[in-house]
């Protein structure tokens, strides 16, 4: 019988068990306060465990939302060109990732998030570090009015998820993604 030589399998639970402690975490300290350390502990693995399985603090929190997409990936994308055409680019990019296979999971993650206050604080951590402090640099408008614009909208997208992907309301749910980037890229640019 061969010996085995090499690093020791790591216990399959134990990647589990770090996003558990990091979901509860983040939804309770929020992103700002919530360490690697302290997850790690909640968790009863060692920091760097954490490291391994996950890399930065950034990157174990996008594993927690399971977001179908990177948004430091897809920010610069949307937010890059003319100021004024960044709400088209903002709407057409949303509506790509919605009607995906991975639109699936963010209808569930919406979901969850209206019925689920824990869910619903990861969610507003997630998109308050991950996406919205990304664009408030970018914003064509006076800093003191840029917080305020950035949520309005983060609030008409979420509207246009709740409308057109969970409740499926006519004819907004079937309508062509041009019709409805026309419609609501005007209102989305931030600008």
């Amino acid at each position: 019988m061969a010996r085995r030589t090499g690093r020791r399998p790591g216990n399959p639970d134990t990647r589990e068990s770090i996003l558990r402690a990091a979901r509860e975490t983040f939804a309770e300290r929020g992103y700002e306060a919530a360490s690697i350390r302290g997850i790690a502990t909640s968790a009863g693995v060692d920091p760097a465990l954490v490291h391994h399985y996950f890399g930065t603090k950034e990157q174990l929190f996008r594993a927690c939302m399971d977001f179908p997409v990177d948004p430091a990936e897809v920010l610069p994308q949307v937010l890059a060109g003319e100021p004024a055409e960044i709400g088209e680019r903002l709407v057409r990019f949303f509506l790509r990732v919605w009607d995906s296979p991975a639109g699936v999971a963010a209808v569930a993650l919406m979901r969850s998030a209206v019925s689920n206050d824990w869910t619903a604080r990861l969610l507003r951590e997630f998109v308050t570090t991950q996406m919205i402090r990304h664009v408030l640099p970018k914003l064509t408008v006076d800093p003191a009015d840029a917080p305020l614009r950035a949520t309005l909208v983060a609030s008409q997208m979420a509207g246009l998820a709740m409308v057109r992907y969970v409740l499926k309301l006519e004819p907004l749910a079937s309508a062509p993604p041009e019709v409805v980037v026309a419609a609501v890229a005007p209102t989305s640019s931030g600008t």
